[in-house]
């Protein structure tokens, strides 16, 4: 896929491109500018202004990294742009809904206690400063490798590798040692 973006400049690869780039990625750009903003329909508007951006700017991919990683940069970047943004700081918007997909294969006592222990995990690495919940996000629940979070970033590996060791004892402290 990234060998026929440097050749693409018609309108119609360009589609094709963002498309397959939305069905591969979307979801993933989703839950990381959610862990960002918090705010289920703030993420999903920021996620589809990501795209747009993405769509505006194929022309500039460079290949010096990888293409998700690029990605991961747009996203990163716009998403701390709006938690800056004057909007973002004068208006609360109240989140009304949390989804949580039920587990199955589960007895109801274990799913239960499952669903509370992922929530408070999850709460604790919400409550993060935004520095440490983007290392665990990345490292953790996408698999990025150290020199890849620095490239998506913009910072370098040790420093990426302090912010991540930090974080685990954030949470380790949150969670009560429990880690």
């Amino acid at each position: 896929m990234e060998e026929i973006i440097t050749e693409a400049y018609d309108l119609e690869d360009k589609e094709s491109i963002i498309d397959e780039l939305m069905r591969n990625y979307g979801q993933d750009v989703l839950q990381l500018v959610f862990s960002y903003v918090r705010n289920q329909s703030a993420a999903e508007d920021l996620t589809q202004e990501i795209f747009v951006k993405c769509y505006n700017n194929l022309h500039k991919y460079n290949r010096k990294s990888k293409l998700k990683t690029w990605l991961w940069r747009i996203a990163i970047n716009h998403s701390k742009d709006y938690l800056k943004s004057w909007y973002t700081n004068k208006v609360v918007v109240a989140e009304t809904e949390n989804h949580h997909p039920g587990i199955q294969g589960d007895s109801v006592e274990e799913s239960v206690i499952r669903k509370e222990e992922d929530s408070e995990l999850a709460e604790a690495v919400m409550n993060l400063p935004v520095e440490y919940r983007e290392v665990i996000y990345l490292y953790y629940f996408e698999e990025m490798q150290i020199k890849e979070i620095a490239k998506a970033t913009d910072q370098k590996a040790n420093t990426v590798k302090t912010r991540l060791r930090r974080a685990k004892s954030l949470l380790k402290e949150q969670l009560g040692g429990d880690m």
